[in-house]
């Protein structure tokens, strides 16, 4: 799989959670993806200060984006 396929696929799993985290005011960003294995990825607007946002990225993000690319290791929150 090519880093624009692993890209495209990563996309697909963040539209499907960016609604739940629009209701609540807040928003996702693609930032990076390391080695096909590592992405990194931008907690926006009220997620940014939201004290569930690691429990958000985990169960959320890492397991949606994982649901689409089992190879992915990890998922990472980076603040700019």
């Amino acid at each position: 799989m090519t880093a624009e396929q692993i890209n495209l696929e990563i996309e697909k799993a963040l539209n499907e959670i960016r609604p739940f985290l629009q209701s609540d005011g807040g928003d996702i960003s693609l930032i990076d993806v390391i080695d096909g294995k590592h992405v990194k990825v931008r907690l926006e607007g009220a997620c940014v200060g939201c004290s569930v946002n690691q429990m958000t990225l985990k169960a959320g993000v890492e397991t949606t984006i994982k649901k689409y690319l089992p190879q992915i290791e990890t998922v990472e929150n980076v603040s700019e």
